[in-house]
């Protein structure tokens, strides 16, 4: 394995009921006063919204309201936000919902804690130097934001979809009751199991070399994040589905997973922002039409790894069947598998490709990810 140094502060409260206790936990650190972020209205149909606000009240934890994130949060209401936070004088963030929603309060939580430009650190001009403590109840089991470091934030402004990575921004204490994601509907529930796969095929496919232990650690999360998506689209109140992929969606981006791998990148991300930023397009939908169309151009350059892959999780014989075998999985789930599916038509590949190798150039990938061969991967997409 090549060295590493591995560090994960966030304490994870696990289980049915968890979030009554979002009062006591901050009682007990001594906070006082929070903004409560959240996003459109899911929470309050729900009746979480009610319960979170039972157990502050009965904590004495005051609060200031920041709803309405969306699903693809925009740097103008975090800003919103970071004022709210600035004039309330609030202690921390309370972060209630999924990875849009703890993104935006990571993000919120950085700027409340300096005069610049919250920006300046997504486009990676400034160095993050303190931020908010985060604490977290998850809705949605996705992004693994309930337990890193990363944030994303897209600043509809210029088009870009940008993230910070800092340790400074991992949550202090992240809350995940299974029972909240029973009423994600099965498109979002697809889109989460992308995410969720990609978060671990990145390096696995990337990196120049993977341990063994390391390669059986992302296939078994793949394989279960699998076999836990279509138990969920059948019985959706599946519980012991739903808490193995919960957990499952929260290791596959923690840091576990790249450990002791050598290199690795994040392209396929890199891709999906991009249509993401110019499309308004779901996360989990932009990175089910990158990741076939950027294996079958990355394949030979890691055939070993690949072949793997498809040995490992669809028992095939060749690098080529197993792509096929992930494309058709995302297919039968409803994940979208090409650009002409969500209306990109292929004479706007182009404006993806200049977007997208402006995250390479942000990212340090611009060397490797050319223009040339973004459009060589997008054209793989196209229909």
């Amino acid at each position: 394995m090549e060295d590493f140094e591995f560090y994960n502060p966030t304490k994870i409260v696990f289980g049915k009921g968890t979030e009554n206790r979002i009062g006591e936990i901050l009682k007990k650190d001594k906070i006082k006063r929070v903004l409560f972020v959240y996003g459109q209205s899911s929470i309050k149909k729900t009746g979480v919204y009610d319960r979170v606000v039972e157990s502050l009240r009965k904590n004495n934890i005051q609060f200031v309201e920041h709803g309405g994130v969306k699903p693809n949060p925009v740097l103008s209401h975090a800003k919103e936000g970071i004022k709210k936070a600035k004039n309330e004088k609030v202690q921390a963030i309370l972060a209630v919902g999924g990875g849009s929603v703890i993104d935006e309060g990571k993000t919120i939580a950085v700027g409340a804690k300096t005069r610049k430009n919250v920006w300046l650190y997504f486009k990676r001009d400034e160095e993050i130097k303190g931020a908010l403590p985060v604490y977290v109840i998850l809705t949605l089991a996705a992004t693994g934001s309930e337990m890193n470091g990363f944030a994303v934030i897209t600043n509809e402004e210029t088009s870009e979809k940008l993230s910070i990575s800092s340790e400074y921004i991992f949550p202090k204490i992240s809350i995940l009751n299974p029972e909240l994601t029973y009423t994600v509907s099965p498109q979002y529930q697809a889109y989460a199991a992308v995410d969720a796969i990609a978060h671990v095929i990145e390096y696995y496919f990337t990196g120049s070399y993977c341990p063994e232990l390391q390669s059986r650690i992302i296939e078994t999360l793949i394989r279960r994040i699998i076999d836990t998506t279509e138990i969920i689209l059948k019985e959706p109140q599946d519980y012991n589905a739903r808490a193995e992929f919960m957990w499952s969606a929260t290791l596959a981006l923690n840091g576990l997973t790249r450990l002791g791998i050598k290199d690795g990148e994040f392209p396929n991300h890199m891709i999906a922002h991009a249509l993401g930023a110019l499309y308004d397009l779901p996360h989990g939908a932009c990175l089910s039409i990158v990741i076939p169309a950027w294996m079958k151009w990355y394949m030979e350059k890691n055939k070993s790894q690949f072949e793997r892959f498809a040995r490992q999780l669809f028992n095939k014989d060749n690098a080529v069947d197993g792509i096929e075998e992930l494309k058709g999985w995302f297919k039968k789930i409803g994940a979208p598998v090409s650009l002409k599916e969500v209306q990109v038509a292929e004479e706007e590949i182009k404006k993806v490709v200049e977007n997208a190798y402006g995250i390479a150039c942000v990212w340090k990938m611009e060397k490797f990810y050319t223009k040339e061969v973004l459009t060589e991967i997008l054209k793989n997409a196209k229909d």
